[in-house]
């Protein structure tokens, strides 16, 4: 499947339906009395999130979306029908944009939650309105007013309350695969995830925990080098990050602050948010190099420090056990 999470669409709700002009045919009414009834509302455009989708792929191939014009009105005073809205589905966890002012007009969370993003026009009044002592056969009504048009951006925050992130083939891929029940592509090359891969870890009560595996943050990330700027906002709503480095790598240290900049530059309060370290890869470094990581991390960070190798499962329950310690204690909005 294809991971879509930006999007532009266009929506355009529903035009009123137009009043008319009609008369009864009563004995001693003049010209039979005003009975033009009132046009329909048009349809307007709502979008709702539900558990149905994970992506925003469906939106590559259609962009427009229209709510349905109201009907006109009819004689003896009957009310046009109002217009049908149009229900737009999107994946929980989705922000809608107006592509024109920036405004914020909806962010849905939950499954079931909705948002109006374009109104459908008001019907238009039929004679039957007009009537009064000076104009008692009145032979005017309103056309429908048009419904609002709208360009939106949909933007997809993937929702899991702990982020791994860290430099391409820290082992992200692989730890995620070792607590859950994912299968995400690995190989022994940069860049092997060019998705944010999503899984279920469950806790020792049964509850399950979604952890997201946040790919392709490298220096320059927060300016739009290589992949991690398309995906740093899927870590905004996540109440933990676990930053993974990799002991076998040049200089872990260093990576460390690669990320911790990136963090910084892209801004949303990721800098501050509550982190636990874990240097991966134990079962293939070199104890010496890994005991002078630690203490040099100790007077960078007061994050809790872990050591284990996500390929043969080292030291991942006493990591699982302090991360959900964490998400007790951790309290979070999200943005």
């Amino acid at each position: 499947m294809q991971f879509i999470d930006l999007a532009e669409i266009e929506v355009i709700a529903g035009k009123g339906g137009d009043g008319i002009v009609a008369f009864r045919r009563e004995k001693y009414v003049p010209a039979g009395g005003p009975a033009g009834g009132n046009g329909g509302r048009g349809g307007s455009v709502i979008v709702t999130a539900t558990e149905r989708l994970q992506t925003l792929l469906d939106f590559k191939y259609a962009r427009i979306f229209k709510g349905e014009n109201g009907k006109r009105g009819g004689p003896n005073n009957c009310t046009g029908a109002s217009g049908s809205d149009r229900i737009i589905e999107v994946p929980c966890g989705t922000m809608i944009y107006d592509l024109d002012t920036g405004e914020l007009l909806g962010d849905l969370v939950s499954a079931g939650q909705s948002v109006c993003v374009a109104q459908g026009g008001k019907g238009g009044l039929g004679n039957k309105h007009f009537l009064s002592n000076n104009n008692r056969a009145p032979e005017h009504c309103l056309p429908g007013l048009e419904g609002e048009q709208r360009s939106l951006r949909l933007e997809l925050k993937l929702l899991a309350e702990v982020g791994i992130i860290g430099l391409p083939n820290a082992g992200k891929s692989t730890l995620i695969a070792s607590l859950s029940s994912a299968r995400p592509k690995i190989a022994d090359y940069p860049f092997t995830t060019l998705i944010p891969n999503l899984g279920v870890v469950r806790k020792p009560t049964g509850d399950g925990t979604v952890f997201a595996d946040i790919p392709g943050l490298i220096a320059g990330a927060s300016e739009g080098v290589g992949l991690g700027h398309d995906f740093l906002r899927h870590i905004e709503r996540t109440r933990l990050l676990l930053h993974l480095i990799d002991i076998t790598a040049d200089d872990p240290i260093a990576d460390y602050k690669t990320i911790q900049q990136e963090l910084e530059a892209y801004g949303q309060g990721l800098a501050e948010r509550p982190q636990i370290i874990a240097f991966n890869k134990i079962d293939s470094g070199d104890a010496e190099i890994l005991e002078m990581a630690i203490s040099e991390l100790k007077d960078l960070t007061a994050a809790p420090i872990f050591t284990i190798s996500a390929v043969t499962r080292t030291g991942l329950d006493s990591l699982l056990q302090e991360i959900w310690q964490e998400l007790e204690s951790a309290s979070f909005v999200s943005g």
